[in-house]
């Protein structure tokens, strides 16, 4: 990697060196079948570990597809894969990454999209959850490899219209430079992770995430929606559901982001306001936009759905859910379980300090407040514990600790 030189801070300290440019140069954009099988030859006489990451357009489009797939091995250098010309077609590459260990920077954004690909891991290294274990105060690509490398990462492009073609070549560089640095970080992190005798901890956890199921749809996934909290009635929230599926529908159709299509705000506003025309909805803000005005005929006709209801079908003011209560009703509704909490939260963050590991990647928060709503009926917290998803490390960690927390009366 290509880097400038280093200068010092005012504290005498030096500055971290910046990467400015690929240490082999910036490889070509891989495009077509014959080059593909180029990259996944020179990929599969490699050695060591595969540095990978993957550029979504999160922001623009509404698909979370990869528009590029980034990869460096050692003997094999780096590639840059565009799936859009190669038709998600990477079988060949697919095969030479089969086997070894893939090093990723938050893996569980970028497996579900490489998975379309069929870009699966067989072993996993995720550098950011290395370092909440490792207790880092910052786990950010750029702040680790300025912390533990020495080095400047520049940043900028991630929440970029990757959708777009062709890509800049500053662009490419900044995607380039990402995998260059991956390798190096996994090696400093293990030994971290090793001599705070949590490397075990860390394999566990990557191979949950490497393992872990699609997540499930969400029942009512408009209720996501930003600034819903000003909806209180039954009608105004059938209106903002309504509105939500018919943005949803045309932001798939389009494959445009949903907030591109039309706003939260204004989805509430009209919810609130109940305009009874398309004409008075499109003197609303936003609405009255030459791109919405064309559209008010279709955004009125959701609020007239909502309006025409019957109110068996109307929604609930909130959503339902198979887990406990908002915890801020706990102390009425069931003191003891109030007490089991307070308890089991004081004892996570006792080993959270003793260990220096986030208290949220001790155990999932959700498993957490499931415990001490409804103790196990026969006391076996561990078992509890594993029925919940929970890894070997935290079972042996937590379950003599949470097994007086949740005896624990008001």
């Amino acid at each position: 990697m290509t880097a400038s030189p280093a200068s010092a801070s005012p504290d005498g300290s030096p500055d971290p060196v910046p990467l400015l440019h690929p240490a082999d140069g910036l490889p070509p954009v891989t495009a077509t079948p014959d080059e593909l099988a180029r990259v996944a030859a020179a990929f599969a006489g490699g050695s060591g570990p595969v540095a990978v990451d993957a550029e979504r357009a999160s922001g623009f489009r509404y698909s979370q597809r990869a528009y590029l797939v980034q990869l460096r091995r050692a003997g094999a250098g780096s590639a840059l894969v565009d799936p859009i010309p190669l038709r998600g077609a990477l079988g060949p590459l697919a095969e030479a990454l089969d086997g070894p260990e893939w090093v990723l920077h938050a893996a569980s954004q970028d497996l579900p999209c490489l998975a379309e690909l069929d870009l699966r891991p067989a072993s996993l290294f995720d550098t950011e959850l290395a370092g909440r274990l490792a207790g880092l105060p910052r786990v950010g690509l750029g702040p680790m490899v300025e912390n533990l490398l020495g080095l400047g990462l520049e940043k900028g492009h991630g929440a970029a219209d990757w959708s777009r073609r062709p890509l800049p070549e500053d662009w490419l560089v900044y995607a380039a430079l990402d995998v260059e640095v991956l390798t190096d970080l996994r090696d400093v992190l293990t030994r971290m992770l090793d001599e705070q005798g949590k490397l075990e901890w860390a394999r566990q956890e990557f191979e949950a995430v490497r393992t872990a199921p699609p997540s499930p749809p969400r029942a009512e996934p408009w209720r996501r929606t930003s600034g819903i909290h000003k909806v209180r009635r039954p009608r105004p929230l059938a209106a903002v559901r309504e509105l939500w599926q018919a943005r949803d529908s045309l932001a798939a159709e389009r494959d445009i982001a949903p907030g591109r299509v039309l706003p939260d705000a204004a989805i509430v506003d009209a919810a609130v306001r109940n305009p009874d025309s398309a004409a008075a909805l499109a003197g609303l803000p936003v609405f009255r936009g030459r791109s919405q005005r064309r559209l008010a005929r279709y955004w009125f006709d959701a609020l007239r759905r909502a309006a025409e209801l019957p109110d068996s079908e109307l929604p609930r003011g909130s959503a339902p859910t198979d887990g406990p209560p908002p915890v801020s009703r706990w102390a009425d509704r069931d003191p003891d379980a109030a007490a089991r909490l307070a308890a089991a939260r004081s004892a996570l963050t006792g080993v959270s300090e003793r260990h220096d590991v986030p208290v949220e990647n001790l155990l999932q928060p959700d498993l957490l407040r499931r415990l001490c709503w409804t103790p196990p009926a026969d006391g076996d917290v561990a078992a509890a514990l594993v029925a919940g998803g929970a890894r070997p490390w935290q079972v042996e960690l937590l379950a003599p600790l949470l097994e007086p927390a949740l005896a624990t009366r008001a």
